[in-house]
């Protein structure tokens, strides 16, 4: 019998809002946690847009966070990165836009998010749901609802 990994892996479904709109949300949970995060992007214009955007995303708040590269990337509660290290000893590791997942196993949650309007997106994360359920991780399925909370689903 295969030997169940530590890294739990929650796919979260978007439905009803953007990513720029539900990640802000994810990530405040993350740091009311006292965690620390990695938001790993498929490009760097990626990158430097939410890095802009989590400036913004409030009139009256913002969240901590640095982009990768930055020489003070190993302190930052959350990071912005197109890398594959966890930098900043993060807890929870979220990947956006169909950047790669690699290696997992140093995260306590690693958080796939997908656009569910965009069929690729929903292909690709059955396939990494195939794959990471293969490789004996405990799995969760998060769908977004209409008031853009989200409800587990498997």
């Amino acid at each position: 019998m295969d030997q169940e990994n530590n890294t739990e892996l929650w796919f979260y479904h978007l439905v009803h809002w953007s990513l720029e709109r539900a990640l802000p949300t994810l990530l405040e949970k993350t740091l009311e946690r006292g965690w620390r995060a990695i938001i790993r992007c498929e490009t760097e214009e990626r990158v430097q847009a939410l890095d802009a955007h989590l400036w913004t995303f409030k009139d009256d708040s913002y969240l901590p966070h640095g982009t990768g590269g930055d020489d003070n990337e190993s302190r930052q509660p959350i990071l912005l990165t197109t890398g594959m290290k966890n930098s900043n000893a993060a807890n929870a590791l979220f990947v956006v836009d169909g950047a790669p997942l690699g290696d997992i196993d140093a995260y306590t949650r690693c958080i796939l998010l997908f656009d569910g309007n965009n069929h690729e997106a929903v292909a690709a994360a059955r396939e990494e749901w195939k794959r990471c359920t293969e490789a004996n991780y405990t799995i969760s399925y998060w769908q977004q609802t209409e008031r853009g909370n989200f409800e587990q689903k498997a």
